[in-house]
């Protein structure tokens, strides 16, 4: 969410009683206070519940004394869905259940915690500005939230959100719980890309959107790929929009390095890139079967790419292994071009395309005959598959910016135009995707290795 946030003025509800449920993706760590849900009133009275510096959960509430409950685990994966419960029942007359978290289903009991009073009565649910996302209109959450319920008046546990797949053992949604709202109460779904702060209560307490809310498809049941801030150099990039975008910092040399999330190690793969910015300066995109390997600058002209890494590069169109240019591949790509990736792991074989046409007179759906396709290590000899790998460096003045589709439809916040589909429907691209290939995602991901 960034620089956006969902605000709501709430009029008297249960002061003591209430419950808050929802999915969130975080995108940005280890910075202050990332908000899910807030209320200011002022400095001797507030409410917030976010993820701190630490990157650690916090129920907080100050009215003079500082009320607090916060689990000791840090909550750095990036690429997950955390669902989280915060319940808070001040009227309990056990003290330790006053306020209480679950995480993907689990009541966290091993806590650092100062628990409310009995019966005390606090502001966020009375005649306030209740935010989601922020707080005071600040401590921007930076990632994706679904399934955002608010309950006035009722403590309720985790499995009324979400419940156990009997099949693969994953903590999953409820879409549809049975609940009781009560006044105040709400459920955000998301599913209105020109109202995302429409309530699906029943209550109509919708929300105002202040900034740019970007609908993703993204979701806690279908995990896309992003760029994975946890597996950087020291140079490391600036991520944004939910790690979909990566910008090079300013200086001599920027360079950075980044790998995707999500790693295969069968099957036919498809994802897109787009220059945003910063041309005048080498770039790389590719594979790698190595990730570990990125603690150096894969690929990168006179930089060290493992043996199991595979790189297109921009200003010559040669490609690149093991640090060592490997001769002419394609035309050169900059600013506002748009790079695919077919990666074939049924048959050991990468495709690079521009704007469409794919380079070297490539076919993806060539099988083993490859034609005009790089052959690569077969995947089981690799450190654990190939993930998408990225690197760049900008001068002194200059960086490079690149947006990345792994299916969600977008480059940055821009969509893309023509919202062609892979076979099994799951994802959103630029471009044709080749016959076979899929996104880079859990449900096809899933679908691939138990088929």
């Amino acid at each position: 969410m960034a620089s956006t946030r969902l605000s709501r003025t709430v009029g008297a509800g249960n002061r003591q009683t209430w419950t808050w449920s929802g999915w969130v993706k975080r995108s940005k760590l280890t910075y202050d206070s990332a908000s899910l849900l807030g209320t200011y009133v002022n400095a001797n009275d507030q409410f917030n519940m976010y993820f701190s510096d630490a990157d650690e959960l916090w129920m907080f509430f100050y009215n003079g004394t500082s009320y607090y409950l916060k689990p000791n685990v840090k909550y750095r994966d990036t690429s997950a869905w955390y669902h989280i419960v915060a319940v808070a029942d001040t009227t309990n007359a056990t003290s330790s259940d006053r306020w209480r978290i679950y995480v993907n289903g689990e009541r966290m009991t091993d806590v650092t915690e100062n628990q409310p009073t009995q019966n005390l009565q606090m502001s966020i649910n009375d005649s306030n500005t209740m935010e989601v996302g922020s707080f005071n209109s600040t401590k921007y959450f930076d990632g994706e939230m679904a399934h955002v319920h608010f309950i006035d008046g009722t403590a309720y546990d985790a499995d009324t959100f979400g419940e156990t797949d009997a099949t693969t053992g994953i903590w999953k949604p409820k879409t549809a719980p049975s609940v009781t709202y009560g006044t105040n109460g709400f459920f955000l779904k998301f599913e209105n890309s020109g109202s995302m702060g429409t309530d699906s209560s029943g209550n109509g307490n919708n929300f105002t959107v202040n900034g740019t809310m970007t609908q993703t498809i993204d979701t806690p049941s279908n995990v896309f790929c992003t760029m994975n801030p946890l597996n950087v150099p020291s140079l490391a990039p600036t991520f944004e929009n939910g790690n979909t975008v990566c910008q090079t910092n300013t200086g001599d040399p920027s360079y950075f390095a980044g790998s995707g999330t999500l790693g295969v190690s069968s099957g036919k793969w498809y994802w897109e890139i787009k220059c945003i910015s910063g041309s005048d300066s080498g770039y790389v995109v590719g594979v790698t079967g190595n990730v570990s390997g990125l603690s150096v600058l894969p690929g990168f002209p006179g930089q060290t790419w493992d043996t199991e890494g595979y790189g297109y590069y921009a200003p010559d169109g040669h490609w690149w292994n093991n640090g060592s240019d490997q001769g002419a591949y394609g035309n050169t790509y900059t600013t506002n071009d748009i790079i695919s990736i077919a990666l074939d792991l049924d048959n050991n074989k990468l495709y690079f395309a521009k704007n469409g046409t794919w380079q070297n007179s490539g076919d993806p759906t060539s099988g083993a005959t490859g034609t005009g396709a790089l052959s690569i290590t077969d995947p089981a000899s690799t450190t654990g598959g190939y993930y998408h790998a990225t690197c760049g460096s900008g001068g002194s003045a200059t960086y490079h910016k690149y947006g990345y589709n792994f299916g969600n439809g977008y480059f940055g916040t821009t969509p893309v135009s023509s919202a062609e589909n892979p076979d099994d429907g799951i994802g959103i691209f630029e471009y044709s995707v080749p016959t076979g290939y899929r996104a880079l995602c859990t449900k096809s991901i899933n679908a691939e290795e138990y088929s």
